[in-house]
Parts: C-alpha cells; structure tokens; sequence
C-alpha cells in the first residue's frame, strides 16, 4: 500500500513555522509512513531541514500578501504530478487555500477562514476555548473533528548536525575565546513590534551582570535588530566590549540555529528565537510584554517566563497604545538574573 502524501501549507513567521513541528510529529504518530512536504517561504527551509518529520520543504515563490493568481495556479497545477492525498492549510486566509484546491489535493483541511468554503472541503470551525493555545490549534487539524488531541502534545525539537554546530560556534562566538567559557545569547529583537521589545538599558544590564562573573555575550537577530543590539553593546564599558558580540544580521537563519544550539543560556522577547532556542532545550528566560504565554509559550522543560501584571495588558498591540511601555519598562533585570540563575543551579551542581 502506498504511503500517504500530505501536503502543509505553512505559517509565514518564525515562531509559528517551530511550533508547527508539533503538528508534523503528531501526523508521524499517526501515520508512520506518511510522506510529509511542507510548501513555506525560501527563509524557512534551513528550519525545516532541521526538522526530520519533513521529506523536503517547497520553495513558497510568493512574499506574504501576494495573491498574483496566475503564479498560484501554475505552482498548484504542478503539485498535482505528487499525487497528495491531503492538504492542511495553517494560515488563516483565502489565498493560503488557493494552491491546494488548484493542486486538486482529494482532501483540503483548514480552519474556518476568509470565506475559503469550496476551496477546503474540510473546513473546521475553531473553539478557541477548546484550544487555547496555538500549537492545539495545529494538531488539531491532524485528528478528526471534536477528537481529544494527544497528551502530551509533543514538543519541538529542531536536530543540528554537532560538527557544524560547534565549527559556526567556534567561527562566531569564540573569537579569542576559551572553549570553556560560559555564553549567554541575548536576542532583542521582536518581528511583531516594538510592545514586545524589552528595553535596551535592561539587557545592558543584564549583559553587565553576566560579564562581571566572566561569562561571554553574544547578540543574535535579523539585520533589522542590528541597530539595537549595537545600542545595547556601546552602553557597555569598553573594556567588556571583547566579549560582547553583535552577531545581528550576520548570520543565516542555519547559522543562528546552530549558534544558539551550542549558547550556555539564553534570554529574549517573545520571538522567533525564542522558539528556536526553546526547540533546542536552551536554558532560557524569556521577557513578555504584550503578548501572553497562554497562547504562545516557549515549548520547553529548563524554560522561565517574565511577566508583571499592568492594568492594561496583555494588549496585544504591535506598539504601546498608551505610550509608556510600563509592562516592559518596569520588568527588572534583577527579575530575569534571578530567574536565569534559579534555572542554571541544577547544571552548575551537576
């Protein structure tokens, strides 16, 4: 009997693409055999190689917003020659459905989206009492309609090759650098907004605090991070700049991958890394703002999130509506150092 074909169409951001492993594993479980392709952005590919639930991730030839109907139609036509026996659709919206139905894929499930009835012909209306969080969101798409979801829900877990992962640490991070020295990451930087940014002077000092006891830091992101993170690293004494490094925008997403997977600890927003890191078991405090760890929290055991109650939040909000950042500003950096600590005890004793 031939194996079963299933075609993801996936999410457009980071975080989610992580998370989304927890629905490939869960079509593992449940089908052994299946054949699972994965048809995302070219950025996402180095993500998805490290995943080893995916036989290949397809090129997405489209940016994020693009309808372009014509170049749909023709990738859809062509995904017709792989014979998919289902399709599941992760994004919400109407275009996100459009390649499948042209791809003629026999069953097309999704949630209930921007009037998508016709081109899924297994459209789920979402609880989201039921499902809370985002990753129930996903596996549920892979079990039959009101079916419990298995528990436990399986958790990333993002596989790095340990030769290449410790040649890019060593290439990157451990410049003039013993091997044996402690690294924290620091990733600054949040896609969604400046609302989920902890401020700069807080991770400044917070790279003091770790500086001082002889660790090494190291700066991770996008290039769009860059400005900021340099910020961060100026603020420093001169004399600790050495083991300060800004790695923002000089990377490739697998090189980020594999640096973090090697990192002795990490601290962050609420953002793509974050679920990196957490899918790479990192020790790791994680700084909340506007957004909420009941619905997208780090997936992981030695993990500690930061969050103080304000009247007004969580918000939501891709930039502070009132203007005051107050469920940032006031977060301490002793907060994230205590908790860092707390989180590192156990392995220091071991």
């Amino acid at each position: 009997m031939a194996s079963r074909r299933i075609l993801i169409i996936g999410p457009s951001w980071v975080g989610d693409m992580v998370m989304a492993q927890t629905l490939f594993k869960v079509l593992r479980q449940q089908y052994p055999d299946c054949e699972l392709d994965v048809l995302a952005p070219q950025w996402s590919l180095p993500l998805l190689d490290r995943m080893p639930e995916v036989r290949r991730g397809i090129t997405m030839p489209l940016g994020h917003g693009q309808l372009q109907l014509g170049t749909r139609r023709r990738l859809g036509l062509e995904l017709r020659k792989q014979g998919y026996d289902q399709a599941i659709v992760l994004p919400n919206s109407l275009k996100s459905a459009l390649i499948p139905f042209f791809a003629n894929i026999p069953q097309r499930t999704g949630w209930r989206g921007e009037m998508r009835y016709g081109l899924l012909n297994d459209v789920r209306v979402l609880d989201k009492q039921k499902y809370p969080l985002m990753v129930e969101r996903f596996v549920a798409l892979a079990c039959e309609p009101g079916a419990v979801l298995p528990k436990p829900i399986p958790r990333p877990a993002l596989q790095v090759t340990i030769e290449n992962a410790q040649s890019i640490y060593a290439d990157k991070v451990l410049v003039q650098a013993s091997p044996e020295q402690k690294v924290l990451a620091l990733c600054p930087g949040a896609e969604f907004g400046p609302a989920k940014r902890w401020p700069d002077k807080h991770y400044a000092s917070l790279a003091s605090t770790y500086l001082d006891r002889g660790w090494r830091v190291v700066l991770m992101g996008s290039a769009k991070d860059s400005e900021v993170a340099e910020r961060i690293r100026r603020s420093l004494p001169p004399t600790a700049h050495g083991d300060c490094i800004n790695l923002c925008g000089k990377t490739s997403l697998g090189q980020a991958i594999d640096i973090l997977s090697q990192v002795n600890a990490v601290v962050s927003n609420d953002s793509g890394l974050m679920h990196i890191a957490a899918a790479l078991q990192r020790p790791m405090v994680v700084v909340y703002g506007s957004t909420s760890p009941g619905f997208t929290p780090p997936l992981a055991e030695i993990v500690a999130t930061e969050q103080i109650p304000v009247d007004c939040g969580p918000c939501f909000k891709r930039e502070c509506p009132l203007g005051h950042m107050k469920c940032l500003v006031d977060l301490e950096p002793r907060r994230v150092v205590a908790s860092l600590d707390q989180l590192l005890a156990p392995r220091e004793r071991a």
